[in-house]
């Protein structure tokens, strides 16, 4: 595996904005107040060809007014003990304060590298800030500014010369998963379940994953990226702009996923939120497995599961295809079943029709119900191909493609999934006009 840098300090004192320069996203939330990271953060990064893992935490501090302190705290030793190599961020602008001297005291103990950075620093003629620091009792200190980029260069430098060599690769074929739902549906509870630990913050106060949180297992023999997501409001609800880019990071986390687990709340039941939010998995082209999470927690009859189901489908009729499980992620009812779903949605997700078969299919499906006349023309259906997978993504080419009705469209796609049993993948139809060349291409999900 790639060797672990994580990124540590005291709330804003810039660990987030050095994480995004490193890596060169913005996979950490930034704002101007502290507290905006509070679960553990994983990105790849790569300097001078040599790759690793950037971990960014939240800040380490005492200020419990969010509830949350002890835990991101505990976060934060967790980081400092899987790391490699660790990058203390201090605060150039605001000085040294307690919860710097408390850091310094445990990476001192620590028989692995550290880095002493003093952020905020934007030029030499601010270097007079660092001497403050010496009073740390740290020899080696790297002034910098993650937000400009002075000193970073010298930094990662110095860093790369001390990273280990990398153990192995990752496994091709992982299998990503994204955990998707409304606010306090049990997302990380059931990611904790799975991992064994408390991989990331669980409260009942709605809100508390702000970040997509990677989280990567193996379950026989198979690799898997857990991705935990922030819980996803209904628009009107949505005020602060914190929470809006959290969002944002929500359903881009559904781009790169293979597979959606939609999370719905048993005992709340189906809400129009948890529909909304399936239909932007659908929109995106993910596999989908729908988990009705808190079971344990309602009272139920023979009929409880097929009227909650029932009432699921006729309410998101386009994901008729999704697998549904009951589960309950505090006692972990049925969460080992997710995997065994989620292989079956992964094989049909990447499953390819040879265009022989393909066009066989459409032939007997228009010789059964043919489609209706265009002004008095009949529609013509030349031939078929399948263009990519993840999610098989097929395309008809015929003498008027605008003309055929979305009816006869659902109709042909129920004739594929009949007749080779993709029956819990999204499937895509589009019809072109014929021309001189045949076929086309579409990106497919990496």
């Amino acid at each position: 595996m790639k060797p672990i840098v994580a990124i540590i300090g005291r709330p804003n004192a810039g660990k987030s904005t050095l994480f995004n320069r490193i890596t060169r996203s913005r996979n950490a939330l930034v704002d101007d107040f502290p507290g905006v990271t509070r679960d553990r953060i994983y990105g790849n990064a790569c300097w001078d060809n040599m790759e690793f893992t950037l971990v960014d935490t939240g800040g380490f501090g005492d200020d419990d007014s969010d509830g949350f302190a002890g835990q991101v705290r505990f976060q934060v030793q967790q980081a400092i003990q899987d790391a490699d190599i660790i990058l203390l961020v201090l605060d150039g602008k605001g000085g040294i304060s307690p919860y710097d001297q408390d850091l310094v005291k445990i990476l001192r103990g620590l028989a692995k590298p550290v880095f002493y950075t003093v952020n905020k620093i934007d030029g030499e003629e601010q270097s007079d800030r660092l001497y403050d620091f010496y009073a740390l009792g740290i020899d080696s200190l790297y002034p910098i500014s993650a937000e400009h980029g002075y000193g970073i260069h010298d930094l990662m430098d110095d860093l790369i010369q001390a990273l280990p060599q990398a153990m192995e690769t990752e496994a091709p074929d992982v299998v990503k998963l994204a955990v998707v739902g409304r606010p306090n549906v049990g997302k990380s509870s059931l990611i904790n379940r799975i991992m064994g630990q408390q991989r990331l913050l669980v409260s009942d106060v709605p809100g508390t994953t702000r970040d997509a949180i990677d989280s990567l297992c193996e379950i026989n023999g198979r690799s898997y990226l857990l991705v935990d997501t922030a819980g996803i409001r209904r628009r009107k609800k949505v005020s602060k702009k914190l929470e809006k880019f959290s969002i944002i990071k929500a359903l881009k986390s559904m781009d790169r996923c293979h597979i959606a687990l939609i999370m719905i709340d048993a005992v709340q039941g189906v809400a129009d939120q948890d529909v909304h939010i399936a239909g932007y998995a659908y929109e995106r082209g993910c596999g989908c497995v729908l988990l009705i999470n808190k079971w344990d927690a309602i009272e139920k009859d023979s009929h409880t599961a097929k009227r909650f189901i029932e009432d699921l489908r006729l309410k998101a009729k386009f994901l008729n295809f999704a697998p549904v499980l009951t589960i309950s992620a505090l006692t972990g009812q049925r969460v080992a079943r997710i995997f065994a779903v989620a292989d079956e949605v992964y094989a049909q997700y990447t499953f390819r029709i040879g265009t022989g078969k393909l066009n066989k299919i459409i032939e007997r499906a228009i010789a059964s119900n043919e489609p209706s006349l265009v002004r008095g023309r009949r529609i013509k259906f030349y031939y078929g191909t399948q263009v990519s997978t993840r999610p098989p993504s097929f395309v008809l080419f015929v003498n008027y493609p605008e003309a055929v009705h979305f009816s006869y469209r659902r109709y042909l796609i129920n004739q594929i999934r009949m007749e080779t049993s993709l029956d819990k993948t999204p499937l895509r139809l589009t019809f072109r006009k014929r021309s001189g060349k045949r076929g086309g291409a579409r990106k497919t999900k990496p």
